[in-house]
């Protein structure tokens, strides 16, 4: 090989070795650009409750807890079906410093070492610090409005006045599943119950709400009467 040919062959390796360089600094990039878009909740959630649970599932993601997060809350809102006074507990002015620490010690317990990273202790004492343990329930809804929305499903919220049996939660599902209002996506059925709708329903599929209320009727009537006096 002559001396051009070599410096020739050198240059060529060069310029090889630079491109590589480049191409995986990029892809280096590329993946941390997806790492950090991960960790954006998967949807827009409002309200303090909402916030709360966006901050809860970014620092998971963060931490790798994600799922250990997940079992965590859904144990959580198991207590809060079990107890209805829990949430008047959380919701009372006058608990201390003590009392708060009791309560999430308490809670802890239920959540049976399933909280990896203390991820959802530092929610509960972040709730505490600034007393806001009354929306822990309502963070505990959110967050599984958001790891539905992870898993690529859409809630179905059905209120109802008084308890509904699983048929007729079944025919709803199968009934909203076969409209537009599912946008394809699969339904996860979160059923609830509210007296001050004095009877019918009122279905939410992700955004949209079908008010099928009695007091929703009863108001829509005293408008009227309203407007024609």
């Amino acid at each position: 090989m002559s001396p051009r040919q070599a410096r020739r062959t050198l240059v060529q390796l060069a310029a090889r070795h630079a491109t590589q360089r480049v191409l995986s600094a990029n892809l280096r990039g590329y993946a941390q650009a997806a790492v950090v878009q991960d960790t954006k909740p998967p949807v827009a959630l409002f309200g303090l409750d909402g916030t709360y649970a966006s901050a809860l599932f970014t620092a998971a993601v963060k931490t790798a807890s994600l799922d250990s997060t997940s079992k965590s809350l859904a144990a959580l809102a198991e207590v809060f079906k079990r107890d209805s006074k829990l949430p008047i507990i959380l919701n009372a002015p006058t608990l201390s410093p003590s009392d708060k620490s009791q309560i999430i010690q308490e809670l802890q317990r239920h959540m049976g070492g399933q909280d990896r990273g203390d991820t959802v202790k530092n929610l509960l004492k972040t709730l505490s610090d600034n007393n806001r343990l009354g929306i822990l329930q309502g963070v505990c809804e959110k967050f599984t409005t958001l790891m539905g929305a992870a898993r690529g499903e859409l809630d179905l919220t059905v209120t109802s006045a008084a308890k509904l049996d699983n048929k007729v939660l079944q025919r709803l599902e199968t009934a909203v599943a076969k409209s537009e209002y599912s946008q394809g996506k699969k339904l996860k059925v979160v059923a609830k119950i509210n007296p001050d709708i004095m009877g019918g329903l009122v279905v939410e599929v992700g955004d949209r709400t079908i008010d099928l209320s009695v007091s929703s009727k009863i108001s829509k009537m005293n408008k009227l009467l309203t407007d024609a006096l």
